[in-house]
């Protein structure tokens, strides 16, 4: 024997051609194959199209917001506006969103409301960095802890999963 890998993949070959050519159970076996491979077929083109939509929806977000001086971001067109995406965020950027209060007036941002100490500058850095935002009057109470104040009490779900100490 000058080549044991030629034997063995021949001995394997002929294996594999016997138990699926076998008159008894060969026909199920067959089966059995051909079915995984058109399932998975099947789950390739769903991942394919899904992958296609979620690229055409991202494009479609992009072009959206894009306009011809090539901002990337519309300026809000109201006062609610704009309390309407500093409301969205703050759930990202600091853990009690509910007790602050958002006031806008011509795109000067009133924050007010009770908050820690850590969160403060992230937040006021988030305010400032929005588009649409003139100027940021820091009116906020701020706490070193949250023992005993009431609207810092807990912590909400969102902000447990984004700094991650919720699966």
């Amino acid at each position: 024997m000058k080549h044991p890998m030629s034997f063995l993949g021949g001995f394997a070959a002929g294996a594999l051609a016997m138990f699926y050519m076998d008159a008894a159970s060969g026909g199920r076996r067959r089966a059995l194959v051909r079915d995984k491979a058109v399932a998975a077929g099947h789950q390739a083109s769903y991942l394919a199209q899904t992958q296609v939509k979620r690229t055409a929806d991202r494009v479609k977000g992009v072009v959206a917001t894009r306009d011809p001086s090539g901002v990337t971001h519309r300026p809000p067109e109201t006062d609610q506006q704009l309390h309407d995406r500093i409301r969205a965020r703050l759930g990202r950027v600091i853990s009690h969103p509910k007790a602050v209060q958002v006031d806008v007036e011509g795109g000067r941002v009133y924050l007010r409301g009770d908050v820690l100490t850590r969160e403060v500058d992230p937040l006021l850095a988030e305010v400032r960095g929005m588009v649409g935002v003139t100027d940021v009057r820091n009116e906020l109470q701020v706490h070193e802890t949250a023992e005993g104040i009431p609207q810092l009490q807990g912590r909400t779900e969102a902000f447990r999963r984004q700094v991650g100490t919720v699966q």
